[in-house]
């Protein structure tokens, strides 16, 4: 069986813990840390998370297992057959890892965790925000899922990381970067009713507690 390792809290840790629940892959899930120290790092290259177990080695890179996980595991497949719609599913998850949650990310230590970022950098991601979104806008098809009318990868990826997005700029800029994408909102509600983006959702509420213990204890 599978082994999921990692925490709750990683967007990039549930948006495999969602492929595996929707494709229906048997797996079991073993809370790990970000760590440097040696015995991590020969079970995550860059002491990471996610990265799984499988019967061949571990994997890591949440965009690489996905990958495998379809490769593997083909009964009910989140990638299109149609290679161009395959594609566009991919792009889709790098636009959104790379130009949306990214350049959010650096905005992350003020607007969550109480330090303190430069006005050089807020207005830096900003621009590189506002870039994003217009892509986001021209390739989203909201029909109802993002690539279209089959829930996909990107769907994962959205449910995610668009949340943070919109949370990191309210508080950093006082206004939603996503607002221009008025289809994001409803999108999110309709996933939110499926069974394993509520059970994720969940867990993840759960993790942070026990993170919020470990950084007091």
């Amino acid at each position: 069986m599978l082994k999921l390792c990692g925490f709750g809290v990683s967007n990039y840790y549930n948006k495999v813990k969602l492929a595996l629940l929707e494709k229906g892959v048997p797996f079991e899930e073993e809370l790990v840390w970000t760590s440097q120290k040696e015995a991590m790092l020969a079970r995550s290259p860059m002491g990471k998370v996610p990265f799984i177990e499988t019967p061949g080695g571990n994997l890591s890179e949440s965009h690489a297992i996905n990958e495998y996980l379809d490769d593997s595991y083909p009964e009910k497949p989140m990638f299109p057959a149609d290679a161009y719609a395959r594609g566009k599913v991919r792009e889709m998850c790098v636009l959104i890892d790379l130009y949306l949650e990214w350049p959010a990310r650096r905005l992350y230590p003020e607007a969550f965790f109480g330090g303190k970022i430069s006005d050089e950098t807020k207005e830096q991601v900003k621009k590189d925000l506002e870039k994003g979104v217009r892509a986001l806008k021209q390739l989203a098809k909201w029909q109802p899922y993002i690539c279209g009318s089959e829930m996909t990868y990107a769907d994962f990826t959205a449910y995610v990381h668009l949340p943070l997005v919109t949370m990191s700029s309210k508080i950093i800029y006082g206004a939603d970067m996503l607002e221009s994408v008025p289809e994001v909102k409803p999108y999110l509600k309709m996933l939110k009713e499926r069974p394993h983006f509520q059970r994720t959702d969940a867990d993840r509420k759960k993790n942070q507690e026990e993170m919020a213990a470990r950084s007091k204890a």
